[in-house]
């Protein structure tokens, strides 16, 4: 099918002009890239497009209406929270996305968060900068306690390929890994149900997707049945964790601390819970996880395999 001409809506969200976009380029006959486009403008730079390239900017049944000529949409990312799928089938429009490019960078930016917590890093960068090694009494600082991973329950929710890697990497620093049971799948043997599983780990980690299912999954109760002293950290999505909760468990001591890469609005305008300044041991990085310029190439590598792919009548990575 003829697809020659194609807009990447939101190209900066993707490329920082260290990638290169030739593969992607290479795929059509003509390729606009946009690096942002405001919702008032989203109609206007699809006209006569046959394809539609998105990071995050919304493509609704409305703005699919008013774009006749779209034949495909490509997903730059995994989610397609962004894109209406049911108008999409009904208007006879493919959506593709992007899977498993960020597994790498997200699984050791997880481990990163979770020898954070455990060494108590940022606590320890803080003190120094503030003068306390220098006034110290010895020649080292132990004002904040230091816990090592051997031997200590890691439990996962999520077990695709991401999970997978994590468990991987977390069975390298000797701990145990145990998986959770999502709400909403079928019960399997190998995997535990949420009430028999957190009283059990020393740390969580999340790898799931967001649904009305997984939506506040972790919540007072989930977190209050946690020992007191475990880590959670959420690489997932900002909805998978009801952040005042979070916040509350923080603030009594219950948890030993948290990491977060995700909100629940990004970029959080609006404030957050999770960013007063009162919350203690607590880690909020800006969703950068995915981000190393190899994840990065990746999508675009996967962006012009969905493109030909299509263009040769066997669609790849097709969503919905």
């Amino acid at each position: 099918m003829n697809i020659s001409r194609a807009v990447f809506l939101d190209h900066a969200s993707l490329d920082l002009g260290d990638l290169d976009m030739a593969p992607l380029q290479q795929a059509f006959d003509e390729l606009h890239l946009h690096p942002h486009t405001a919702p008032d403008q989203v109609i206007e730079h699809l006209q006569g497009a046959q394809v539609a390239i998105s990071n995050k900017v919304p493509l609704d049944a409305t703005t699919l209406a008013a774009c006749p000529d779209l034949k495909l949409i490509l997903v730059a990312a995994t989610g397609t929270n962004n894109v209406d799928l049911a108008a999409a089938r009904a208007q006879g429009i493919t959506v593709s996305n992007c899977q498993a490019y960020g597994t790498p960078s997200v699984a050791q930016h997880t481990l990163l968060l979770l020898l954070a917590l455990a060494t108590r890093l940022t606590d320890y960068q803080t003190a120094v900068r503030a003068g306390r090694w220098q006034q110290a009494s010895q020649f080292c600082l132990l004002d904040f306690p230091i816990i090592e991973l051997q031997g200590k329950t890691l439990g996962l929710l999520g077990h695709g390929e991401l999970g997978g890697a994590v468990a991987r990497l977390a069975e390298a620093f000797g701990m145990r890994v145990l998986f959770g049971q999502l709400p909403g799948r079928p019960p399997r043997a190998d995997r535990m149900p949420l009430h028999q599983l957190l009283p059990q780990v020393d740390a969580l980690t999340l790898h799931c997707p967001l649904n009305d299912q997984t939506r506040n999954m972790i919540g007072a109760t989930e977190l209050a049945s946690m020992k007191r002293g475990a880590l959670l950290v959420n690489t997932a999505r900002g909805g998978l964790v009801d952040e005042q909760a979070l916040a509350d468990a923080l603030r009594n001591g219950h948890l030993g601390g948290a990491a977060t890469d995700v909100l629940t609005q990004e970029p959080p305008r609006d404030g957050n819970p999770l960013l007063a300044e009162d919350v203690p041991r607590l880690i909020v990085t800006p969703h950068n996880a995915w981000g190393s310029r190899e994840a990065r190439q990746r999508i675009v590598v996967q962006l012009a395999e969905n493109a030909r792919a299509f263009s040769d009548g066997a669609p790849l990575r097709v969503v919905g």
